[in-house]
Parts: structure tokens; C-alpha cells; sequence
């Protein structure tokens, strides 16, 4: 395959993660943290970048490690526990080259990496990866993907939160149940735009 074969499918499934498959809108993962994070303007970004640099490095990393486990007659049992592994392995390797390189980063995102790091939106690209992937590439496109769907799904959460917070809303809807209907709505009218899912 060509670089620019490559670089055109490491796109493509950029482009279909982000809007197609969209983590928060089209399969609902991450959707708490999302909730979460858009209460916030400085949060969006903080766990968006957290988000789409794991899903990514963990993608990459998965890829060399999904063949060999899944030729094993009960591979696909063990996947969760190797996720999390190279999820957790991700995790504290980033905690400790940003304590010792970037200490005052590190004091702003050590309370909150976990929740960024430990998700269903991270968990489920990697899943996504291990059913349909066929090759690094599609590993790379949609592990990046993933994240910055999670980021554009963070910012319409965040640029409604001051209309759902309105006195206009019921009281009993405020806050977390608002946010799941809306996030009803928005999946609704993707799924009508794009007709149907698309598989990689």
C-alpha cells in the first residue's frame, strides 16, 4: 500500500468515527463522561486530548497484539483484561513522563486523567478495532478518530448546556436527564443524515 493510500485510509475512518460512528452519538460510550466534561470549557479540551491520545496509542499497540490473541481458540476472552492492561500500562507511562517533564501539567490532570483514560469511549474504540480493523492504518484512522468524535461531541454538549439549563426546562429534567435526551435527539438526526452505519 502506497502513503498516500494510507494516509487516505488512516482519513477515511477518522471521518467516519467522528460522524458516522460517533462514540457518544451513534453507540452511546462515554456518553457520563461527555456529560461530564462539557460543564466546562477548559474541561472539554483537557479530556478530549486525554481521550484521543490513548485511544489512539492503545489502537496502535493493540493492533500487533489482536492477530496473535485472537487466533487462540479462547482469545476473545482474554481481550478485556489485555485492554485494560495496555490501557493501564498507557496511563501511568503518561503520568510519569508528564511528572517529570511537564510538572505543572501534571498537577492541573492528575485528578482527573482516570476519568479521560478509564471509559467506555476508550474500551469500545479498541473493541471496535479487534471486530472490524483489518489493518494498522484502520487501526491508527479510527482509534484517532474516536477522540476527536468524542471532542466534537463534548462541544455541542457544552455549547447547549446554557439552554438546557434554562428556568424554561422542567425542574425534575434539569441537568443529567436533559442532557441524555438531547444526546437522544442529536443521535437521531445523525442516523436520519447518514442513512445508516458504516462499517469499516
Amino acid at each position: 500500500m502506497t502513503f498516500s493510500g494510507v494516509l487516505a485510509r488512516i482519513v477515511t475512518l477518522a471521518m467516519i468515527s467522528i460522524f458516522t460512528q460517533n462514540a457518544i452519538f451513534d453507540r452511546a460510550f462515554g456518553a457520563n463522561v461527555a456529560i461530564y466534561a462539557s460543564r466546562k470549557e477548559n474541561h472539554v479540551l483537557g479530556f478530549t486530548a486525554g481521550i484521543t491520545v490513548i485511544t489512539t496509542l492503545a489502537s496502535i499497540v493493540t493492533y500487533f497484539i489482536d492477530k496473535p490473541m485472537l487466533a487462540l481458540e479462547h482469545g476473545y476472552y482474554y481481550m478485556p483484561l489485555i485492554y485494560i492492561g495496555v490501557i493501564g500500562v498507557l496511563y501511568v507511562a503518561g503520568l510519569l513522563i508528564m511528572w517529570k517533564a511537564f510538572h505543572k501539567t501534571y498537577k492541573m490532570v492528575r485528578r482527573y486523567a482516570h476519568l479521560a483514560v478509564f471509559n467506555c469511549a476508550v474500551i469500545g474504540a479498541l473493541f471496535l478495532n479487534s471486530t472490524y480493523g483489518s489493518n494498522l492504518p484502520s487501526y491508527i484512522g479510527y482509534g484517532f478518530g474516536s477522540g476527536v468524535g468524542f471532542f466534537a461531541a463534548c462541544f455541542m454538549l457544552n455549547i447547549a448546556q446554557e439552554q438546557l439549563d434554562s428556568e424554561k426546562i422542567p425542574r425534575i429534567f434539569r441537568g443529567y436527564p436533559i442532557m441524555m435526551i438531547y444526546i437522544g435527539i442529536i443521535s437521531l438526526a445523525l442516523n436520519v443524515l447518514t442513512g445508516y452505519t458504516s462499517e469499516f
